[in-house]
């Protein structure tokens, strides 16, 4: 029995889906907890906050489970200060929520850039006066150094984020992210929604990930409810999946190709990525899929005509696509930007549990379809490629060799895809209130977790939504460490972690 297995089994059960365990903890064993992942043993999936307790998530050897930790007095120990990963979902927490970690090693805002008019919205609220942003960064000391604010608002297209350089010279000393300028409030307006109402804006946390996320929270609802969607349902959902995988690794090639000047694969990925926005709406009538998974299956259907396009889509990329790899591969002057830039080492992505080409690229084998694995990817055959260098040349390699991946997937899925229904409608019991579910679903940037708990008549009572960003963004800041400033668009642009579902 793991140390997790031993901490559910000695704690107090809540009531929680089958496989699910959650059970409540003293400060003494959530202190525990703390050390065993700092010590490695096992991976920190998530940490929220409510008004009155704490949770924390955990896989260990496989498996996931829950720790809950009263907190009446809105004061708990804190888990960054023992796992540094837990550190800015412990300052979330406390913006939202009031609950303040002992000992804490980071007691600045996160969330809270003291625009709100309010202190913890969602705690123990109260008043709070508008002032100004007076955020402290972090120094460094050695030899002269200046410093570089970027942001938050910045020359492209692109979401609000602040980075403050430390630099000697061109070298780049010291990073430091600040985030929060997209928060939305989503959990405020998920508690009490329909479920109807909750999938369209979970939907909507991070556009480029709709798919994924609608997918983790339709698992987390079923889960609650003992509710099986339809075998096909289950498919054209994984469908789906692969679809947005491949569009946007095929951006994210081209885009990191054009922050290396070298702007003609840029504009092939950018050709192919519009074909398959345009081979989407032609199969499930929305170019990112929005609002086409919902609990229980799906509510758009894959016609003949969707059929043979996916099928035509996927014989153009297979006949465009090598030919765009050779190219980055043979380039020589975009392999001196790419190869050994931006190296993140492989215990910084396994202390963090970076999930997606972050992890993957510096040697965690890590996949939400694998492990803890949901249908119907068991019945598929696929890979998960990985790499040792951990630079940004590596996280191409791994988007590559991803697409390539997801291409023979979704072969396969068209080939074995079954008939059938494609939604179970869910007729109300009466015994919804309290049932909880739990979902790890892999998304384009790594694993997107989904915890929902029910309220009377099958509304929210509570969800909490973790992006794979969450634990990738700090990786940033170690692994531009010692690269030239020039060489940031690069870095960021081979992490490229998501602002908006991050702020939530």
């Amino acid at each position: 029995m793991d140390w997790l297995q031993q901490a559910i089994a000695e704690g107090r059960q809540a009531r929680a889906a089958p496989g699910q365990p959650r059970a409540f903890v003293d400060a003494a064993g959530w202190r525990q907890a703390g050390a065993h992942l700092a010590a490695g043993r096992g991976t920190l999936l998530s940490l929220w906050g409510e008004a009155d307790a704490a949770h924390l998530c955990a896989l260990v050897n496989g498996a996931i489970g829950i720790l809950t930790l009263a907190c009446p007095a809105a004061r708990l120990p804190s888990i960054g200060s023992l796992h540094l990963p837990a550190l800015r979902l412990e300052r979330a927490m406390r913006d939202l929520y009031g609950l303040q970690s002992e000992n804490a090693a980071d007691t600045r805002p996160w969330l809270d850039h003291g625009r709100w008019g309010v202190q913890h919205p969602l705690g123990p609220c109260r008043p709070a006066s508008l002032g100004s942003d007076a955020y402290r960064f972090y120094g460094a000391e050695g030899p002269p150094m200046h410093q570089i604010p970027v942001g938050p608002v910045h020359a492209g297209i692109i979401e609000p984020g602040h980075f403050r350089f430390t630099a000697n010279g061109e070298t780049i000393v010291r990073l430091e992210e600040r985030l929060g300028y997209v928060h939305k409030g989503i959990d405020h307006l998920l508690a009490g929604a329909t479920l109807e109402r909750g999938a369209q804006l979970v939907g909507r946390v991070s556009g480029d990930s709709t798919v994924a996320y609608a997918l983790a929270f339709a698992h987390a609802v079923e889960t609650a409810l003992g509710l099986a969607p339809p075998p096909r349902a289950l498919w054209l959902r994984a469908l789906m999946a692969e679809l947005e995988r491949i569009a946007n690794h095929l951006g994210d090639i081209g885009a990191i190709c054009n922050d290396a000047s070298f702007s003609l694969l840029h504009t092939h990925c950018g050709i192919l990525r519009e074909g398959v926005l345009r081979t989407a709406e032609r199969a499930f009538g929305h170019r990112l899929m929005m609002d086409r998974i919902v609990p229980g299956g799906v509510t758009a259907e894959l016609t003949a005509d969707g059929h043979a396009a996916v099928a035509a889509l996927v014989a153009t990329i297979r006949r465009h696509f090598p030919a765009l790899v050779e190219l980055y591969d043979g380039t020589a002057s975009l392999q001196n930007r790419t190869v050994s830039t931006g190296i993140l080492r492989p215990e910084f992505a396994l202390q963090y549990g970076a999930g997606g080409f972050i992890g993957r690229a510096s040697a965690r084998a890590f996949d939400a379809r694998k492990t803890p694995g949901y249908a119907p990817y068991p019945d598929l055959s696929f890979d998960v490629p990985v790499r040792q260098a951990g630079d940004v040349d590596a996280r191409v390699w791994v988007r590559i060799e991803e697409v390539q991946q997801s291409l023979a997937l979704i072969e396969q899925i068209l080939q074995g895809q079954p008939a059938g229904a494609l939604r179970t409608q869910y007729q109300g019991r009466g015994d919804e209130e309290g049932r909880e579910g739990l979902a790890l679903i892999e998304g384009f940037r790594g694993d997107i977790l989904a915890w929902v708990r029910l309220a009377a008549g099958g509304r929210l009572a509570r969800c909490h939504l973790r992006d794979p960003s969450w634990f990738q963004w700090p990786l940033l800041e170690v692994a531009i460490e010692g690269n030239i400033v020039a060489d940031f668009p690069l870095c960021n642009k081979s992490f490229n972690c998501s602002y908006s579902g991050h702020d939530l």
